[in-house]
């Protein structure tokens, strides 16, 4: 195991920059998410601490050693993907003792490497089948256990779960959860699911067009988010944010409404989560379009009265809200959050 650093790591194609000088040490054991849409440049990022893609500018350094032009067997890293590449013709055995052999590793080594491999990711009972008599769960959990075998100083996942059921999803999040606090492994994880991000990660990269948007933990990513971009992409549902203009202790809203919120005067972007309105006498007017139940909780969204300013609200899962309601809100005054207009950063 090993840290990762790297010091504004730059990648352009043709001339057109695609990574925008990105820079942050990975500890030793750390469990870091990159989360951004697609198309931000996440999986170009960890193909490059794979070398996988060349770098253009920067530095890249894995264990103390920089691996600009060390190739990829040569970095001690072990890669998970998206599809699962196990040898169809080996079983579970063989294909996660495959790179040992290769290796050459002395055959008790490899014998018990994957039998504490297969003990921990809960696949003993099928070391002797082949991939096509695996769910795909298994099969992942197979892809995983080949990279762990190897004992690499980082591991790297690019979208390991994308291709499964939301019910597996779930499932090997806890897996991968389990296998992190057991091992200790240094990871470096890519996701475009934010669900994932934010269970799994010790810290977040939470990247936009190939900037870093922002590098925290997830609680600091959910509570200060660094732009109205990591606000509204950060959150399930999104944030509500909306332009207001404040002085004198109020905040003017679209629609010309009108609520109490000591906030700095000028124009503002407003940000409140769903979860930080509130049913009030007074406040934001909201007629709902539509409301989502969900069991315990239900979600209702719709326009802020006056205007097409789209707004969701967290109500709770009895609500007998409807399409075509009215319902008034207010914003718990602790929880707002402010961005420039002019930039979307915080402020």
């Amino acid at each position: 195991m090993a840290e990762i650093r790297l010091k504004d790591v730059r990648k352009a194609y043709a001339g057109n920059e695609v990574i925008h000088g990105i820079s942050m040490d990975i500890a030793d054991g750390e469990f870091v998410v990159i989360v951004g849409p697609s198309g931000c440049g996440k999986s170009t990022l960890l193909r490059m601490v794979a070398g996988l893609e060349e770098i253009t500018a920067g530095t890249i350094e894995i264990g103390g050693r920089v691996v600009n032009a060390l190739e990829p067997r040569a970095r001690d890293i072990a890669m998970v993907f998206q599809n699962y590449a196990l040898y169809p013709h080996m079983n579970v055995r063989e294909n996660m003792a495959y790179g040992l052999k290769i290796a050459r590793l002395p055959a008790a080594e490899i014998a018990a490497r994957v039998a504490k491999a297969a003990k921990m990711l809960e696949l003993e009972p099928y070391l002797d089948r082949k991939p096509r008599a695996l769910s795909g769960g298994q099969r992942q959990r197979v892809a995983m256990g080949r990279a762990l075998v190897r004992q690499p100083a980082a591991l790297l996942l690019d979208e390991p779960l994308s291709n499964l059921d939301a019910k597996l999803r779930v499932q090997m999040r806890l897996q991968i959860k389990e296998m992190h606090l057991s091992t200790g492994q240094t990871s470096l994880y890519v996701t475009h699911d934010q669900v994932e991000a934010m269970t799994l990660a010790d810290r977040l990269i939470v990247m936009n067009k190939g900037v870093a948007e922002q590098i925290a933990t997830p609680l600091e990513v959910y509570e200060r988010p660094a732009s109205e971009f990591v606000a509204g992409f950060i959150g399930s549902p999104a944030m509500n944010i909306f332009p207001v203009r404040c002085g004198g202790g109020q905040a003017e809203l679209p629609g010309g409404h009108r609520v109490p919120l000591a906030l700095p005067d000028g124009p503002l972007h407003l940000g409140i989560r769903p979860e930080d309105l509130h049913p009030a006498a007074a406040g934001i007017p909201v007629s709902l379009r539509s409301v989502e139940r969900l069991g315990a909780d239900a979600f209702g969204y719709g326009t802020i009265a006056g205007s097409d300013v789209p707004m969701t609200l967290r109500l709770p899962g009895a609500t007998d809200l409807a399409r075509g309601d009215l319902v008034t809100v207010a914003p718990d005054p602790s929880r707002v959050h402010l961005f420039d207009p002019a930039t979307g950063r915080r402020l």
